[in-house]
């Protein structure tokens, strides 16, 4: 099983314009292409990730980990009509330029809202879908709009970008990738405060959006396979009534248990020194069986 070190790529695009990803693939050349996306604005060496890319790699897989814009070593981008659409279309530039598509498109939590976005506005790259921890519900959503916005937007309106800057959420990216400070930096202030309300607004439970940005009738005509895990009863931010309903949209999906307990999530915010995805590995078995079978 082959292995590359950590690298970056160059990509383009008209909603983020040339933006520097960081990425490591797994597996040998030529294999089926699987990517995996975490959720938050988490990296993509958070313990759990690399380790389940590394059991879909060794029963003949390629899988691609990668630091989403605004995540790790890849660059900042405040653009787009949201933060999870701009990195979907990002994630489909970068298996395009890595010559990896149609892939396997895979993540949990916020990873399975890009991953769903992803497939949805570039149908070319995608062989199918695996989703779990799918955000939704009022409480799920109204708290990702407020997690990943409001921070910024008030350090904004009250010391300009700066303050942004030094904020505890934007250190890691800027630690990874040092030129992000300065790419936070030029950003103009009226028009980074309009763009991250535009991004909190997507996250509103209202319409006909059960994912933010996904319009329902597009998930009815996605047409490839796509095996979704049903989420846990007690998890209010990734309820169980939004699995199911989107393995109801998906035409080509199926519904599964996952390898773990009704109050996984719980239990994994309880244990944040170990890392919410530590988990994710268990996913492999039911991972792997689908593939084998559908695609």
């Amino acid at each position: 099983m082959g292995s590359e070190a950590a690298t970056t790529a160059e990509v383009e695009g008209p909603t983020f314009g040339r933006l520097t990803l960081a990425y490591e693939l797994v597996g040998d050349e030529g294999a089926r292409p699987w990517v995996l996306t975490p959720g938050g604005r988490f990296p993509k060496d958070t313990p759990g990730l690399r380790e389940l890319a590394v059991d879909l790699a060794a029963v003949g897989n390629r899988v691609l980990v990668w630091d989403r814009p605004n995540t790790g070593a890849s660059d900042v981008c405040f653009t787009g009509e949201s933060e999870s659409a701009m990195q979907a279309d990002a994630l489909a530039a970068l298996l395009r330029h890595l010559d990896l598509g149609p892939t396997v498109i895979a993540g949990g939590s916020g990873g399975s809202r890009v991953s769903l976005l992803t497939a949805m506005r570039h149908r070319d790259v995608a062989a199918g879908l695996a989703l779990w921890w799918i955000s939704g519900g009022v409480l799920g959503l109204i708290s990702l709009g407020h997690h990943y916005c409001s921070g910024s937007i008030l350090a904004a309106w009250r010391d300009d970008m700066p303050a942004v800057a030094d904020l505890d959420e934007w250190q890691e990216v800027q630690e990874r990738n040092p030129g992000n400070r300065q790419r936070i930096l030029d950003q103009d202030r009226a028009r980074f405060i309009a763009t991250m309300e535009d991004w909190m607004l997507v996250y509103c439970p209202c319409g006909d959006e059960l994912v933010p940005g996904m319009p329902d009738a597009d998930a009815r005509g996605l047409d490839i396979p796509a095996l979704v895990f049903r989420s846990g009863e007690s998890d209010p931010h990734h309820t169980r009534a939004t699995s199911e309903r989107v393995a109801e949209l998906l035409p080509q999906s199926r519904l599964v248990e996952p390898p773990w307990g009704d109050r996984e999530w719980i239990e994994r915010q309880g244990e944040h020194d170990r890392g919410l995805f530590v988990r994710w590995p268990l996913l492999a078995p039911q991972l792997l069986a689908w593939a084998g079978e559908v695609l």
